[in-house]
């Protein structure tokens, strides 16, 4: 596949297609608060909190997802909460949920999944809402997480000339009934899980990036895409230095939710020691890009490139 192909394969990809529709629903939210330092567009929102800020974050699970395999979707909830404080350089304290639920059967996978997630990562759930009874089944997880106030990363602050650096677990295998998501974690000890999503806050704390997400539903590239737009800026990618398990394909590889995995920014003479971060810590890692400042992701393979996201154009989620 050509990196033209390549590219218009991933702006119709579903993880990233979905996206689109956030930016029209912010605007039905003012933010008007002094205590906020930061809100739509970051993994977690950010509130002052004296010497340290909460990290106030949520995610729903894609009913795609709970059809496929219901104990497989409680534990993502856990997982992609996590992932969400992970990013901003925080530490988890505890969750709530809303579950709701058309049959037993499914709700006891549900939670059998929760309770895992739960156990492994070391975070509670102290409340939330059921619904036992509705004609659908849904599961919604909501975190507060906490950061040293110098040491959050936001997804708003890369800079022109800044490497871009990916960390991301490539021990795992491609889930037997998502064929989207590859898991890196359900079988690791939550000490070796808690070690790699540390990593974020180790670069957020010794002041080492510029900005950064973990890798979610929409791929390596389109996270780093909607990093880029909430930044307003752009990059150059190199397709060939990109981490990827042995035997992947490209394609299929960036439609992938890789578990445990990250994307961040960081001046030039700091992105060895991020790379360093990362590999420590049990991810591999690699430099494969720059910020520009022209507002493309462009990305490139050899002697060949293509823009994947032209920003002056178009939107991943419509928010700045």
């Amino acid at each position: 596949m050509n990196l033209e192909s390549l590219a218009a394969e991933l702006r119709g990809f579903v993880g990233i297609t979905r996206k689109k529709a956030i930016g029209d629903l912010v605007g039905h939210f003012p933010v008007e608060s002094d205590l906020i330092i930061a809100s739509f567009g970051e993994d977690a929102a950010v509130i002052d909190d004296g010497d340290e800020v909460m990290l106030l974050a949520a995610d729903g699970i894609w009913s795609r997802l709970l059809e496929a395999d219901a104990e497989w979707a409680g534990y993502c909830a856990v997982l992609v909460n996590v992932h969400d404080i992970a990013a901003m350089g925080g530490w988890p304290v505890a969750m709530v949920d809303v579950f709701s639920v058309d049959s037993p059967d499914l709700a006891e996978e549900v939670l059998r999944g929760l309770l895992k997630g739960i156990e492994k990562f070391a975070v509670p759930i102290v409340g939330g809402h059921f619904h036992p009874d509705t004609p659908y089944s849904s599961l919604d997880v909501a975190i507060l997480g906490k950061a040293k106030k110098g040491a959050v990363i936001l997804s708003s602050s890369a800079e022109p000339g800044d490497s871009v650096v990916v960390g991301v677990d490539l021990d795992g295998r491609v889930h037997p009934k998502f064929a989207i998501n590859w898991d890196s974690t359900s079988f690791k000890e939550g000490e070796v899980l808690l070690r790699q999503l540390g990593s974020m806050r180790e670069l957020g704390e010794r002041g080492l990036v510029t900005a950064g997400k973990d890798i979610s539903n929409p791929g390596m590239l389109g996270t780093l895409g909607m990093l880029l737009e909430s930044s307003q800026k752009g990059a150059v990618v190199d397709l060939d230095l990109l981490p990827r398990p042995e035997g992947m394909d490209m394609l299929a590889w960036q439609k992938m939710y890789p578990g445990m995995g990250f994307v961040v920014t960081a001046p030039q003479e700091k992105a060895g020691e991020v790379v360093r971060v990362f590999i420590e810590r049990g991810l591999a890692s690699a430099v494969v890009g720059r910020v520009t400042e022209e507002r493309k992701l462009v990305i490139s393979s050899e002697y060949e490139k293509a823009v994947l996201f032209d920003f002056e154009a178009e939107t991943i989620t419509g928010i700045r």
